[in-house]
C-alpha cells in the first residue's frame, strides 16, 4: 500500500544538482501531484521530476497527460491576465500617489510632524517618517493605531506607545 503524496512528505524524484534520482521533501503539490521538492542529500530546490532526463513515462501516464493537457488556459490567455493584473497594480499605485499628492499640495514644510510611536495624531496631519518618508494620516483606526498614506502607499503604524525608560 502507498502512501497519499503531500506536502512534507518524501517522494523519489531527479535532483537537478546531484544528477540523480534521490529522496527528496515535497515543499509544494499542485492537484495532488508534486510541484516543488528539496533534495534531501543537497538540500537545493527544484521541480518536481518524476524521470531522469531523456527517460520516457510509461504509456499509461502519458496517455493521462495528455488527456488533461486540454484543460489549461492557453499561453495567450494566461499571458493577457497576468498583463491585466499588472496594468491594476500601476493604476492603483498611481491613485495612491494622486491621492497622496492632493493631501499635501499647498500644505508647508514645517506642517509636518516628525513620527514618533509615542505620538498622539489625527486625521489629516502630516508625518515625516525616517523610513517611509512624507505622508498624511487618513484615519485613526483606533486609540493605539493609525493609517497613513505616503507616496507609495498607505501603512498602518503605531502611535501613543510607552516606550520602556
Amino acid at each position: 500500500m502507498t502512501k497519499a503524496l503531500a506536502a512534507g512528505g518524501e517522494v523519489d524524484s531527479w535532483c537537478t544538482k546531484c544528477k540523480m534520482m534521490l529522496n527528496h521533501r515535497i515543499i509544494a503539490m499542485e492537484g495532488g501531484v508534486p510541484a516543488r521538492v528539496e533534495c534531501s542529500t543537497c538540500n537545493s530546490h527544484h521541480n518536481f521530476r518524476a524521470r531522469a532526463p531523456g527517460e520516457k513515462a510509461p504509456a499509461k501516464e502519458r496517455v493521462a497527460k495528455t488527456a488533461s493537457a486540454g484543460t489549461k488556459a492557453p499561453r495567450g490567455a494566461a499571458a493577457r491576465g497576468k498583463a491585466a493584473a499588472e496594468e491594476r497594480a500601476f493604476a492603483t499605485a498611481r491613485e495612491q500617489q494622486q491621492a497622496w499628492e492632493k493631501a499635501i499640495a499647498g500644505r508647508s514644510v514645517h506642517e509636518f510632524r516628525t513620527y514618533k510611536v509615542s505620538e498622539i495624531f489625527e486625521e489629516r496631519e502630516l508625518v515625516k517618517h525616517n523610513k517611509f518618508g512624507d505622508g498624511v494620516v487618513v484615519r485613526v483606526i483606533d486609540p493605539k493605531k493609525v493609517e497613513v498614506l505616503f507616496k507609495d502607499g498607505p501603512l498602518t503604524l503605531a502611535q501613543a506607545m510607552q516606550l520602556p525608560g
